[in-house]
């Protein structure tokens, strides 16, 4: 056998450590303001672990990614607004969970609001959503599904209910839920678009 033409820049299986669920100190890499694909305003928030034995998971992810392609891990979409035009509970509660983690600070409303959250602290809540693949089988991914602040990780949080897929769902390779009554969506690893902050 030839050796395959892109042999040495494809990455061999290795042995994978998943992001622990659970509660996690979470390092704000970008605030990104953006437009959901509904037309809704939208944030990007890109997290990494900032303390623990996990600290920088998404970052050591990425720098062993050998894909050209290769994504940021953990990308947080937060809608702005509800349904109904009002602010969304789960804008307001990413808000507040960084300002009373990261003492003194304040929002800085208008023109520098998204660069104002970089490298700020927050805690954040991982747990898992089920999804259907290309074959038709149930999987799991880990998402980021709640902000808290650092003080309430700190004291402990449970690890969040499985979000189960319904038993009638609809077709296979379907993408998991992306909103929740909130307005708080994530996304899972590898299909964010890749982001500058790591340049």
């Amino acid at each position: 056998m030839q050796k395959p033409n892109d042999y040495d820049n494809v990455q061999a299986y290795g042995e994978f450590t998943p992001i622990k669920l659970g509660g996690h100190i979470c390092k704000i890499m970008q605030v990104k303001e953006t437009i959901s694909s509904t037309g809704k305003d939208m944030l990007e928030i890109s997290l990494d672990i900032a303390e623990g034995d996990q600290k920088d998971y998404y970052a050591q992810q990425y720098k062993t990614d050998t894909r050209t392609n290769k994504k940021w891990g953990c990308v947080v979409n937060q809608l702005i607004n509800d349904n109904d035009g009002n602010t969304s509970r789960g804008f307001k509660s990413f808000i507040t969970a960084v300002e009373n983690s990261n003492s003194g600070f304040k929002v800085a409303w208008g023109n520098n609001f998204a660069a104002c959250f970089k490298g700020k602290l927050i805690g954040g809540v991982f747990g898992r959503e089920q999804y259907l693949n290309a074959n038709n089988e149930k999987k799991f991914f880990t998402k980021c599904s709640q902000f808290r602040s650092v003080e309430s990780i700190r004291a402990g949080v449970e690890v969040p209910a499985d979000k189960l897929l319904p038993d009638t769902d609809t077709a296979p390779g379907a993408p998991p839920s992306m909103y929740d009554s909130d307005g708080f969506m994530t996304i899972p690893a590898g299909s964010e678009s890749e982001l500058p902050f790591m340049s």
